[in-house]
């Protein structure tokens, strides 16, 4: 089975690197955008889910969570939540706790390192997860996320998650490149611009006057952002 689920693996990220970078650039609330959005959205759950099964469980569930948790915010409407959104926070909690535990103890040389895993990147996704896990139980206390918190939810989330995408291949995936290229820095630029994008977003919703009474449509199409 490992073949045909690598296969399909690959073909999950391809097609999430491609829709994801045309979500991107497509003008927010468009037509385009939503289904860009929601390819990603399929995309990333068929990337990330053989990856868990291939092996790298935590990376591919946390890319699960992030891709889902996204589309539900934007899907549904203001103040609703579910079953569904305790279970991510759990599981978000679990795995933080877990991956930074995991982490101080490769730092401190309690276990051994993996090669070619860096102990500050575990320690930084561990953080992250974490921080996923604090924004669920403020939106579960709060009865649901509303206005702009909404937004700001569902755009960290979508970018977080091709940010796992794009690093994954152009920082992980060098074997498959010719020789030529391997280690070259350029790679970096690719790898990180959904991180780049992400805080460009977030600044602009969160101080800027356009978005102040503004949030996520509630069509029931999921990624629609205001313009």
């Amino acid at each position: 089975m490992r073949l045909p689920l690598l296969i399909i693996h690959i073909c999950g990220g391809v097609v999430g690197l491609l829709s994801g970078a045309a979500a991107m650039s497509f003008r927010k609330g468009s037509r385009r955008h939503r289904l860009a959005g929601n390819v990603f959205f399929f995309a990333m759950l068929v990337m990330g889910s053989s990856a868990a099964y291939l092996g790298n469980v935590f990376g591919g569930l946390f890319a699960c969570y992030l891709v889902a948790t996204a589309w539900l915010t934007a899907r549904r409407r203001e103040g609703e939540t579910g079953i569904f959104d305790w279970a991510t926070f759990l599981f978000a909690l679990a795995a933080g706790v877990l991956f930074v535990t995991h982490g101080i103890r490769l730092a401190t040389g309690a276990v051994a390192p993996t090669p070619g895993v860096p102990v500050g990147m575990i320690l930084f996704l561990g953080f992250v997860v974490l921080l996923a896990a604090a924004g669920d139980l403020r939106m579960l206390v709060r009865g649901g996320a509303f206005g702009r918190q909404r937004i700001v939810r569902h755009l960290w989330r979508m970018c977080f998650s091709f940010f796992i995408a794009t690093g994954s291949f152009f920082l992980g995936q060098q074997q498959v490149f010719p020789k030529a290229w391997r280690g070259a820095a350029v790679w970096f630029v690719p790898a990180l611009l959904p991180l780049a994008a992400m805080i460009f977003w977030l600044v602009r919703v969160r101080f800027t006057k356009a978005y102040k009474r503004k949030s996520v449509p509630s069509s029931g199409d999921a990624h629609s952002l205001p313009t």
